[in-house]
């Protein structure tokens, strides 16, 4: 502790939001991004249908979606979108649910406890672990997040998932999209939100759908009954609409020009391979700062398997490691709680279900030079907080 800051850095972070989610809005947004919003205008309406398929077609352009799929936004979030997919498609065959974090996790309670569905496995890890991908069944539909949000493990690639697979992936692509590489070709459901990679409003969803899940819907009947909001088919066929700009429900105007914006803003700097390299230029931030830190560490095990967006740690320290787990968390929520108060980082504390630690936040949206500037304070908060628990228990 002797090398580290107990003096405040002089430089702060210029943009301090690192939020998980919603995140940073793109660089140089303000409201006046939102001037040209339809608002007062009907969804329904054909400068609004047209601006809402202009959302669509910029989802496809950036972030390279096959042009067989379908893509259509959907009501309540990323969540929403999981969630149509599980109700609307599962059922048909054996299902195989990975999970290794709490959203993971919530997708295993809704098809296992609320759909009951039979013929069900569960393939498990703790936090900063992925279960074992070679033991999973494609003969069965597979549903999994591609990048645990709140573990910051995230699948290295789409080699695990054969191309000759029987069943539907399902993939929970939220804290991924516009970040890693997605191979839509080996992914038959994604799903997303517009308020994690590309700073976005929430409340909205984004569902895409390769042609075999398209199949599915059409050629499979859930013995459930379906929530209007959850219904994708009428008469046994597509509602194809939902997936040219004629959403189920009312969207939000306001959002729609947001997430315009925001794409427009990722062709500008370069589309999609320059977003992700963002992102990865912001994680190797973190990570040369995490190899040089000895109090630090990353949750995520495996480099490969580590997320360049949600950015989860842990406090290594031997003598804050040691103490009760209560003890751990009040140290972590006391550094949040300094960075907050400092006005040098938002928002950065560990999911509540996970285990005790940071979450930073490194996608596209934020700017390196403010990772650069935040490191220098994770090391002078931490530093502060020790000195103020030595000194209690003196």
């Amino acid at each position: 502790m002797a090398d580290l800051p107990l003096t405040a850095p002089a430089v702060k972070p210029a943009n301090p939001n690192f939020s998980s989610g919603p995140c940073a809005k793109r660089p140089g947004w303000t409201v006046n991004a939102l001037a040209d919003a339809l608002v007062g205008r009907s969804h329904r309406a054909k400068p609004a249908k047209a601006r809402i398929k202009q959302a669509i077609d910029l989802t496809r352009e950036l972030l390279e979606v096959p042009d067989d799929y379908l893509i259509g936004i959907v009501p309540a979030s990323d969540t929403g979108a999981v969630e149509m997919a599980l109700w609307g498609m599962l059922g048909a065959r054996g299902v195989d649910m990975l999970t290794w974090e709490s959203f993971g996790q919530g997708w295993v309670t809704d098809v296992v406890k609320q759909l009951k569905l039979d013929s069900v496995r569960t393939l498990k890890a703790p936090y900063g672990e992925l279960p074992d991908l070679t033991t999973v069944d494609f003969n069965n539909d597979v549903v999994f997040t591609w990048n645990g949000t709140t573990s910051g493990v995230r699948v290295p690639d789409a080699e695990w998932i054969p191309a000759d697979r029987q069943g539907l992936t399902i993939c929970d692509a939220t804290s991924a999209a516009f970040a890693q590489k997605l191979d839509f070709q080996k992914l038959d459901v994604v799903t997303f939100s517009w308020q994690k990679a590309l700073g976005g409003e929430a409340a909205h969803g984004i569902l895409i759908l390769s042609p075999r899940a398209v199949e599915r819907l059409e050629t499979f009947t859930p013995d459930r009954p379906l929530p209007k909001i959850f219904r994708l088919t009428k008469g046994g066929k597509l509602m194809a609409d939902v997936f040219e700009g004629a959403t189920i429900n009312t969207v939000s105007m306001l959002c729609i020009e947001d997430a315009v914006d925001a794409m427009q803003w990722g062709k500008s700097v370069g589309g999609l391979q320059a977003m992700q390299a963002r992102a990865d230029a912001n994680f190797k931030v973190l990570a040369d700062w995490v190899a040089a830190t000895p109090w630090v560490d990353f949750l995520a095990k495996v480099p490969e398997e580590r997320s360049n967006t949600s950015v989860c740690l842990v406090i290594s320290d031997p003598e804050i490691a040691a103490l009760d787990d209560a003890a751990q968390a009040a140290f972590a929520k006391a550094i949040v709680s300094r960075l907050d108060k400092a006005g040098a980082a938002y928002d950065i504390g560990g999911y509540r279900d996970a285990p005790t630690g940071l979450r930073i936040w490194a996608g596209c949206t934020i700017e390196t030079a403010d990772l650069e500037a935040l490191t220098p304070w994770l090391d002078h908060a931490f530093a502060a907080e020790k000195a103020a628990l030595a000194q209690a228990a003196a």
